[in-house]
């Protein structure tokens, strides 16, 4: 460990470059912050979760081992885990992710409604799975709506390829994936992100981390090309040499926002009006997405429980 330096333990989402980038640029280093990143919880968190229970996911195991870890999920993911009492949610940053459910590209399903009872496959109260109930709600009613728990990232994609899925609740990069394997797009829109640590972490070191992540941004925000080689690190193991990966397509991902989320209003969209975007089927809405992974605007759901 560098002389004077904090030692912090983070287990990366992997929907985003924010990590990468501020480890790779030092930023961490320059808050004061020896980061080690924990690859052990962040692969575990792309395998398949099957008949684990809640504090039994890979994500939860850290606080089961007694280690003292920074990680990150949807919002509602994030204060689940925090009322459960596996640490505290930071309401001082959040993220902005996309989402998506994507089929294969010989499905009959093209609509969002034609999932009605279709079980989607999703990762146990996690992003993935808050979205399909909150998203889909808008075409189907909710006895309707299914899901299946497959786990992480990774998993869910192969689960979907292998056709043990008919439909999947996608994130980055498996977002990415998905698009240049060819499979098909049914639905999509963002959702908030935010972080959660131990309970006794030192407000500094918080403060320290956060600061790495928004120069990650800025730096994102100045030269994103230089950055996105980044998102090999966040391919699963087993997709590695599944396809000649071009990461120069696979967009942004997660972008970090060093405010607090209102959740009375929202994010707000960037044309100042102070309305969210809802969910989209994909035929409506290719401009909107680009605006919204360029920063331009964003929609995404108040970090309230779904229904």
């Amino acid at each position: 460990m560098a002389k004077g330096l904090k030692r912090v333990t983070v287990a990366p989402k992997g929907m985003g470059l924010n990590d990468f980038v501020a480890q790779q640029e030092g930023f961490f280093a320059a808050e004061g912050l020896d980061v080690d990143l924990d690859w052990k919880t962040f692969r575990g968190t792309q395998s398949s979760w099957k008949n684990l229970a809640y504090f039994d996911r890979p994500q939860d195991k850290p606080y089961a081992e007694g280690r003292d870890v920074i990680q990150g999920a949807c919002a509602w993911g994030s204060i689940c885990n925090a009322s459960a009492g596996m640490g505290r949610f930071v309401p001082d940053a959040y993220g902005v992710s996309p989402w998506a459910i994507f089929v294969r590209p010989d499905s009959k399903i093209r609509r969002p409604e034609d999932l009605k009872d279709v079980p989607v496959s999703v990762g146990m109260r996690a992003g993935s799975h808050f979205n399909v109930p909150y998203r889909l709600e808008k075409y189907l009613p909710l006895e309707h709506i299914k899901t299946v728990n497959t786990g992480g990232f990774g998993a869910r994609l192969k689960a979907l390829l292998d056709g043990e899925v008919e439909a999947a609740s996608l994130l980055p990069p498996q977002i990415a994936m998905a698009e240049q394997l060819g499979l098909r797009k049914i639905i999509e829109d963002t959702f908030h992100t935010l972080w959660w640590v131990p309970d006794d972490s030192e407000p500094d070191v918080v403060r320290g981390y956060l600061r790495a992540l928004d120069r990650a941004e800025k730096a994102m925000d100045a030269d994103l090309a230089k950055y996105l080689p980044l998102w090999k690190l966040a391919v699963p193991a087993e997709f590695e040499n599944h396809h000649p990966w071009d990461f120069s397509k696979f967009g942004r991902g997660e972008r970090f926002v060093y405010e607090t989320i209102d959740p009375a209003r929202g994010v707000r969209r960037g044309d100042g009006s102070g309305q969210a975007l809802g969910p989209r089927p994909v035929s409506q809405g290719p401009q909107l997405r680009e605006a919204e992974l360029s920063g331009d605007g964003v929609g995404a759901p108040t970090p309230d429980q779904p229904r």
